[in-house]
């Protein structure tokens, strides 16, 4: 798959603060690409730079294999922040401003409606849409003119659950026409809904980028109990069992993490049994995904003091 956008070392000072260091990653064409973060991570600062909104104090970027130029960048739909739509015009009256502004024909303007779905409020005021509808139609913006990618800065932000699953619904639309789109988010349930890859940023620093699936993965693992007279044996027992991957104490219980596959409930209480153990607590258990998330940054902090140190 090629890459839409190539980001090569990207760093970032605000005089001594340092807002991005090092970043790199690739986005793939027709990918939904989300760059996953708490505020303050660095996401909207590396989105104004590949915009061009903001000079980098080091590395470079190109997009669609190219350095950027401003033909490229009328290529792309951008969302960085609430467009200023005039609240006593239609939907349909902002859009031809916005047209004109951008230098798109007016003719666009139906298509754009239709796929945020406000064509049967096209002719409302902007002052009595809802907040999801008013994000819908700053969407329908940045799709004048069909562009191919699209880049969206926290999308979902301040909106109420309606608002939060109708503009995801765009996104996923957009993305089965085969849209790139790249966007910003601290929320973690929002990369899980929608994007196919992510790149995570905390204070700065890329943590980890890919595939979701393998980036986030969302194990099943098992719990189990025993006697407290035998958890330190349980416990030694579990850690030296072919394909296990981490044994975590859990409260009373321990949590097994396999490296391929769970293992069945059934054997590991007969391997447990045969070796002496008796279980008085086995269960399956499904991980979720923000535990691995923040197992996942943890490991990286880790991992940065030891090297500082």
């Amino acid at each position: 798959m090629s890459s839409i956008l190539s980001i090569q070392s990207i760093t970032k000072f605000y005089g001594k603060i340092r807002a991005l260091n090092q970043v790199t990653f690739e986005v793939p064409a027709g990918s939904v690409f989300g760059v996953l973060g708490p505020n303050g991570s660095g996401k909207t600062t590396l989105l104004g730079i590949v915009m061009d909104v903001l000079k980098a104090s080091g590395g470079s970027y190109s997009w669609f294999g190219n350095p950027p130029s401003e033909q490229q960048r009328q290529q792309i739909g951008t969302l960085l922040e609430t467009p200023n739509f005039y609240h006593y015009l239609s939907g349909e009256q902002n859009l031809r401003i916005a047209a004109g502004i951008k230098g798109k024909g007016e003719s666009d303007i139906p298509r754009v409606l239709e796929i945020v779905k406000l064509t049967e409020r096209k002719d409302s005021r902007f002052s009595t849409y809802s907040l999801g509808m008013k994000q819908r139609l700053a969407i329908a913006s940045c799709l004048l003119g069909n562009p191919q990618v699209l880049v969206f800065d926290e999308p979902t932000n301040g909106l109420d659950p309606v608002g939060i699953a109708e503009t995801r619904e765009v996104i996923r639309q957009l993305a089965r026409e085969g849209k790139t789109i790249v966007l910003a988010s601290h929320l973690l349930d929002e990369v899980e809904k929608v994007c196919t890859h992510v790149a995570i940023l905390q204070r700065g620093q890329l943590l980890t980028a890919g595939d979701v699936n393998e980036v986030l993965v969302n194990e099943d693992f098992i719990e189990v109990g025993a006697e407290p007279a035998q958890m330190a044996n349980l416990q030694g027992l579990l850690a030296g069992l072919s394909g296990v991957k981490q044994v975590r104490p859990f409260e009373h219980h321990v949590q097994v993490f396999f490296g391929n596959g769970v293992m069945d409930t059934g054997e590991l209480n007969r391997f447990c049994f045969e070796k002496g153990v008796v279980l008085n607590y086995l269960q399956l258990k499904k991980r979720s995904l923000e535990s691995k998330f923040m197992e996942l940054t943890e490991e990286k902090a880790k991992a940065r003091i030891a090297t500082a140190n």
